[in-house]
C-alpha cells in the first residue's frame, strides 16, 4: 500500500510513497542497535563533526524542502522560510554549537577526600514521531539533538508531509553518517504503533493529546522515557492598559500564521471589557487587511489547512459555538472560490465556556474572544483548560505581568508579543500539553541516561 500525498492548496495529488512494512521498521530498529555503541563512542565532538556534514547537505537542500512543505501541507510561501526553514537551520546549529557545554560532566559533591561526578550519557535507540505542521523545524527539534547526545534514531514524519520525509531521508543517505544512525519508516498511526512496540529505549512524539496518552501507557509498560509535546488552548490575557498595537501584532502571529495551526499558539483571547469594543475593531480590521489563497503566492498571509478533514473538524467547532449564541465578527465559513481546505480568518464573541471552541483545542484559524473585569477573573479563565503550553500576556505594567504569570499553568509565557521561542530555552507544557522538555540544556539531558561516579580525591 501507498501513501498519497495531496496539495491541500489545489487537492491535487503531488507524489506517493510506501507504506512501511513490520518486517521493514523490525530491521531499521535492529540496525539501530547494532551502531549505537559505535556512535556513541565517537563523543560529542566526533559525533558534532559528522553532523555538520549533515547541516551543510540541509542548507543545500532547503528551497526544495520549502516547496514541499507548502505543496504538501499549506505554509504560505511567505511565512516558510521565518517559521521552517530558517528556524530549522537556527536549532540545528545552536545544538552543535552548544553540545560540549550542556554534555559535559558536572561536580554534584565534593568533600575532602572524595567526588561525585555526573556523566550525561545516551539513552540508546530513540523512535521519533514528528507532526506536519512545521516539516523542517519539528524534525530538527526532535532528530538533531538526539543523534548529538548519541542517541541513534528510527523516525517517523507525518504522513501528510511524507515527501518532505522522503527529502530528509535521502539528505541523510548523502552524508557521512553510519548507516543505521538515523533511518525512516512511512505511514499513518498503526505504523508508528508498530514502531513504539519494537526494542526501543526512549520515545520522543509531537502531536495530538489523544495520540500522547496512547504512547504514555507504552511507554509506561516498556518502562522506558517517553518524551510529549501534545495539544495546546493558550489563553491571551488583554489587559486594559494593553497597547493595541502590540496586541494586533502579536495575536496575527500567534494565532493566524500557518493558518493557526501551531500548537503553543494563542488560542483564547481574554479582554478586559472595557477595552473589548476596541479590540474587537482592531483585530477585525487587521484581519480584513490579510489575504487568503494560494500558498505558493508571496503576497498571500494565510493559506488551506493541512487537509479538508482538518477544516471540516474546524467547521464543525465554529459552528457548535454559533448554535450556543457565539458572534461572527469576521470570517466563520470556507472561502467561495478555493479548495475546501480554506477556511477564512474567524473571530468570534459572545463565546461561553461550554462551546467546543473554548474547550478543544482550536488547530485552524478561528479566535474565540470573552471579557472579565477583575485579574482574579482572567487568571481563572486563561487556567480553564486541560492545556498547559503557551500564555500570552498584554500590559505596560511589569509587576501585574509578572504576577499574573506565576499564576498562569503553562509551560511558556510571553509578555507585550516578546519571543519565548530560542534554542537555548525549555519548550515544553503543564498538564496534557506533555511530559518532558525540548531544547537547551534541559532538552539535551531529557535524551540522557544520568550517572554518577564516586571517586577518591
Amino acid at each position: 500500500m501507498n501513501i498519497i500525498s495531496i496539495n491541500p492548496a489545489t487537492n491535487s495529488i503531488i507524489g506517493e510513497t510506501n507504506i512501511s512494512s513490520p518486517e521493514d521498521i523490525h530491521q531499521k530498529v535492529g540496525e539501530a542497535h547494532s551502531v549505537q555503541e559505535s556512535w556513541a563512542s565517537l563523543g560529542v565532538k566526533g559525533r558534532k563533526n559528522v553532523l555538520m556534514d549533515v547541516l551543510r547537505l540541509f542548507k543545500e537542500h532547503l528551497e526544495e524542502i520549502g516547496v514541499l512543505s507548502t505543496q504538501s501541507m499549506g505554509m504560505p510561501s511567505s511565512l516558510r522560510n521565518n517559521l521552517d526553514l530558517d528556524a530549522g537551520i537556527e536549532y540545528f546549529e545552536w545544538h552543535l554549537e552548544n553540545a560540549l557545554e550542556s554534555l559535559k560532566p558536572e561536580i554534584s559533591f565534593e568533600d575532602s577526600t572524595s567526588l561525585n561526578t555526573v556523566f550525561y550519557e545516551p539513552t540508546g535507540v530513540a523512535a521519533v514521531i514528528s507532526p506536519w505542521n512545521f516539516p523542517f523545524c519539528t524534525f530538527v527539534w526532535q532528530v538533531i539533538p538526539n543523534l548529538v547526545a548519541g542517541n541513534t534514531v528510527v523516525f517517523k514524519h507525518a504522513q501528510e508531509c511524507v515527501l518532505v520525509g522522503k527529502l530528509i531521508e535521502s539528505v541523510f543517505s548523502s552524508s557521512k553518517i553510519p548507516q543505521g544512525v538515523f533511518s525512516e519508516i512511512y505511514g499513518g498511526g498503526e505504523v508508528g504503533d508498530i514502531l513504539i512496540h519494537e526494542d526501543i529505549d526512549l520515545i520522543s512524539f509531537t502531536g495530538s493529546t489523544t495520540v500522547g496518552k496512547h504512547i504514555a501507557s507504552v511507554g509506561a509498560e516498556k518502562l522506558i522515557k517517553v518524551l510529549l509535546e501534545l495539544g495546546g488552548s493558550g489563553p491571551g490575557i488583554v489587559f486594559e492598559d494593553a497597547d493595541m498595537d502590540k496586541v494586533a501584532e502579536a495575536v496575527f502571529f500567534n494565532r493566524y500564521a500557518n493558518s493557526g495551526q501551531i500548537c503553543d499558539g494563542l488560542k483564547r483571547l481574554i479582554v478586559h471589557k472595557n477595552i473589548a469594543e476596541k479590540v474587537e475593531q482592531t483585530l477585525v480590521k487587521m484581519l480584513q487587511s490579510k489575504k487568503v489563497g494560494d500558498p505558493q503566492d508571496i503576497s498571500i498571509d494565510i493559506g488551506p489547512l493541512s487537509s479538508i478533514k482538518q477544516t471540516d473538524a474546524l467547521k464543525e467547532q465554529v459552528d457548535d459555538a454559533i448554535s450556543k449564541g457565539a458572534q461572527i465578527l469576521i470570517g466563520g465559513k470556507k472561502p467561495a472560490g478555493l479548495s475546501e481546505a480554506f477556511f477564512e480568518p474567524t473571530l468570534l464573541s459572545n463565546v461561553t465556556t461550554d462551546m467546543k471552541v473554548w474547550q478543544e483545542e482550536v488547530f485552524g484559524p478561528v479566535l474565540p474572544m470573552v471579557t472579565f473585569e477583575s485579574e482574579e477573573e482572567a487568571i481563572n479563565l486563561a487556567n480553564d483548560t486541560v492545556y498547559g503550553l503557551g500564555g500570552y500576556l498584554f500590559t505596560e505594567d511589569k509587576e501585574k505581568a509578572e504576577v499574573v504569570a506565576s499564576k498562569l499553568k503553562t509551560g511558556m509565557i510571553s509578555v507585550n508579543g516578546t519571543l519565548y521561542l530560542h534554542p537555548s530555552s525549555p519548550f515544553g507544557g503543564y498538564k496534557k500539553s506533555g511530559l518532558g522538555r525540548e531544547h537547551g540544556k534541559n532538552g539535551f539531558h531529557e535524551l540522557c541516561q544520568l550517572k554518577v561516579v564516586a571517586t577518591e580525591k
